[in-house]
């Protein structure tokens, strides 16, 4: 399962971490994660540290923070030893993870190809086995898309499970904090620490499991290579599921949904940021400014109508999960696209899948992607969404996912 490359991979040729000095000699409290090395995505604050947020006058004007986000201590007090901050695409607000003013993270999973954003660095860290545990944060996929591209286990908890104070902002209804492991045995101990007690019974002992359904329209938008890989998947896991019943996710439409979370997204985007671009005058790469230009002329009519598309999708979504089903579908379209792939290609890649993440987006729901696919070499994850508040149940219905595939 792990993607981790042959060759030892230096942190310059992976080039994820931001060159900010780090102490090796700092006691560390030991605790159940004191064997881990962690990496912390560039927009949680870390004392003694600025925050950069991916941005060079974002980083002037930062300062160094006197406290740690409470994510960061609450590991560090649990044993992680601490390695370093990671780059991100700007202000969080890409998913390809090519930052123009500080470079591209190495995909420890498929070199050639983009580590997926906007916790690049973080995922190149863990994949690149520079880390063995990486904070990122998921407003649109921003962490489940890094993890399908590199080959790693990756976590969107359900909205405001975990605590985002001390950490940038980039569209908060959206905003959440997730991490990457390359073992679900890693993972598993980082969310015992991270994670509270579930408050959905979702059945995941043993023999009991989750009815398990198939976002059939899903798949309906994928190309046929990505459906048979997919499919092939799901027959290897008839043992431990069954046969998965395929249901319909998208209510009213894809477009709909689509439309609704850009909206909102780009809406409170602005609402972040949008005063300090304009102040400052930032200098946004290639995206990053279009995206920003877009949302600085949404209005408030506009965020309303999209907010009743979100809320009846939403409870819609949610019945559809009951407390004791689960959702499965690929996590991205497809795998990683190239390096050398256009702008324009990578554009209409995040479009693509904005229309897949964008379900456990404006649901709130926990979703989990698992390194258990590859196409042509490279890696491509499988996803299951839960009931909001089943995040532990999760991540122990993974392992046996992960256990019924070894």
């Amino acid at each position: 399962m792990s993607a981790i490359v042959d060759a030892p991979v230096s942190e310059t040729d992976a080039h994820c971490f931001v060159p900010y000095p780090v102490s090796p000699g700092t006691p560390l409290a030991s605790g159940s994660l004191a064997d881990l090395r962690l990496a912390v995505k560039d927009i949680f604050d870390v004392a003694g540290y600025p925050t950069g947020c991916g941005n060079p006058h974002m980083l002037a004007l930062s300062g160094i923070k006197t406290h740690s986000a409470p994510v960061v201590t609450a590991l560090a007090r649990a044993g992680a030893r601490f390695v370093g901050k990671t780059y991100t695409d700007e202000l969080a607000f890409s998913m390809n993870g090519k930052n123009a003013h500080f470079g591209t993270p190495r995909n420890g999973g498929a070199p050639d190809r983009i580590p997926g954003g906007s916790s690049s660095g973080s995922a190149s860290a863990v994949s690149n086995g520079l880390a063995d545990v990486a904070l990122g944060t998921d407003t649109g996929g921003s962490v489940r898309a890094p993890a399908s591209h590199c080959g790693l286990i990756g976590l969107r908890p359900t909205h405001a499970r975990v605590s985002l104070k001390g950490c940038m902002d980039l569209a908060p209804s959206f905003d959440t904090c997730g991490w990457f492991a390359r073992d679900i045995d890693t993972f598993a101990r980082v969310g015992q620490v991270l994670l509270q007690e579930d408050t959905c019974p979702l059945p995941d002992g043993s023999p009991a499991m989750p009815q398990v359904l198939v976002a059939a329209d899903v798949l309906a938008l994928l190309a046929p290579h990505v459906q048979a890989v997919f499919m092939q998947t799901l027959e290897r896991l008839a043992g431990l599921i069954g046969t998965p019943l395929p249901v319909k996710t998208a209510t009213p439409s894809f477009d709909a949904l689509y439309w609704a979370f850009r909206h909102i997204q780009g809406y409170e985007a602005w609402h972040s940021h949008g005063q300090t671009i304009r102040r400052h005058d930032l200098q946004l790469g290639p995206g990053v400014a279009e995206r920003f230009a877009w949302s600085s002329q949404i209005s408030d009519a506009q965020m309303d109508e999209h907010s009743t598309v979100r809320h009846r999708f939403s409870v819609d979504f949610q019945q559809l999960l009951g407390e004791d089903r689960v959702i499965v579908l690929p996590s991205m379209p497809d795998i990683a696209p190239l390096l050398s792939d256009s702008e324009e290609a990578l554009d209409n890649y995040r479009n693509q899948a904005i229309r897949m993440l964008c379900l456990a987006g404006l649901s709130g729901c926990p979703q989990i992607s698992l390194p258990l696919m590859q196409l042509d070499g490279a890696p491509f994850g499988f996803s299951i969404v839960g009931p909001r508040g089943s995040d532990q149940a999760l991540i122990r219905l993974s392992k046996r996912f992960i256990d019924a595939l070894a």
